[in-house]
């Protein structure tokens, strides 16, 4: 992945106010439902939420620019201390190398897999024999060798209800198109069998993905329920109407009882996130009255004359 700031085209110096109003504004016009004739869109939408999950949280940020995690939030691998090569961040680079003699190139610190294996566990691991198949083998009781291969994949709150296509670069640099079930959830973990890495004499190792779920630009998750704020205009609450009110299913209608107060809660009966049990949560729409922007004398006197013939307060409940 890119680097975050890159993503988001925001300096490294940006305050968090500014990453925040660079997500939306990206988050917006590359939205998949804004963009339903891009199959680019999705993807770019994916980039700018996981961009926006590592520098738009201040613990995550503070680690990346460190150099801690990298651009997809994971530990980068330290090394063990007295080699290698020291990289950006400071931190190690190792390239791992088997076979007998050390062959297939690169090194560990000077030295074979094997002879770091031998320094870590007294001598459990042996080279591969003359003419064997195996590149090393361990001795009886001695430490297993871990083929499965762990990557992280950040999809939309649409592509988790649907379910999607996705490409996935594994840390060899291997690619592989992976199918996201419909009703995938925060976590849960994908396991592709005998896609992991190989080595002659073992099993296959297993692909485990670990799924995230972007952040969506309006929409909450609230359990197997969603929630939106609504802005509406200050007409519309007080003379009602018909308002567009986005779903995962697609744009419906809300209509607005007269006289609606900012704060108001609609029910729109499963149009939530669906449940093992075949039903849909439901979406719970809360009214926020916004005014136009900048000045209006024309509505402040408005405002003015109908506050000195119908004053009330609002306020008189709380003391």
């Amino acid at each position: 992945m890119r680097d975050p700031y890159e993503v988001l085209g925001v300096p490294r110096s940006a305050s968090a106010a500014a990453i925040k109003s660079a997500y939306r504004k990206l988050a917006k016009k590359h939205h998949p439902d804004s963009n339903k004739n891009d199959p680019k869109a999705a993807t770019r939408f994916a980039e700018i939420n996981s961009a926006n999950e590592i520098i738009g949280d201040e613990d995550k940020r503070k680690q990346y620019d460190r150099g801690e995690i990298d651009a997809e939030g994971k530990p980068r691998f330290q090394g063990f201390p007295g080699g290698g090569r020291t990289g950006p961040g400071g931190f190690e680079n190792y390239t791992f190398r088997s076979g007998p003699g050390g062959s297939g190139g690169g090194s560990f610190g000077g030295g074979s897999f094997e002879d770091i294996l031998n320094s870590m566990f007294g001598g459990a691991a042996r080279g591969g024999r003359a003419g064997g198949s195996s590149p090393f083998e361990f001795e009886s009781g001695g430490v297993g060798v871990d083929l499965d291969l762990s990557v992280a994949m950040t999809v939309s709150l649409e592509e988790a209800v649907k379910g999607a296509e996705k490409r996935v670069r594994l840390p060899t640099g291997k690619e592989l198109n992976v199918k996201i079930p419909a009703g995938v959830t925060e976590g849960q973990q994908i396991r592709l069998r005998g896609q992991g890495e190989t080595v002659a004499g073992h099993r296959p190792g297993d692909v485990l993905i670990t799924v995230n779920i972007a952040a969506h630009p309006f929409l909450k998750v609230d359990g197997s329920d969603l929630r939106l704020d609504l802005p509406i205009t200050l007409y519309e609450a007080v003379l009602g109407g018909k308002v567009r009110v986005p779903t995962l299913q697609g744009a419906v209608e809300l209509s607005i009882p007269k006289n609606t107060s900012s704060g108001r809660t609609f029910r729109l009966k499963g149009k939530g996130l669906p449940k093992p049990a075949g039903v849909s949560g439901d979406l719970f729409v809360t009214t926020r009255i916004m005014l136009p922007d900048g000045s209006d004398t024309e509505l402040e006197n408005l405002m003015q004359r109908w506050r000195d013939s119908h004053p009330y307060n609002p306020r008189r409940d709380l003391g």
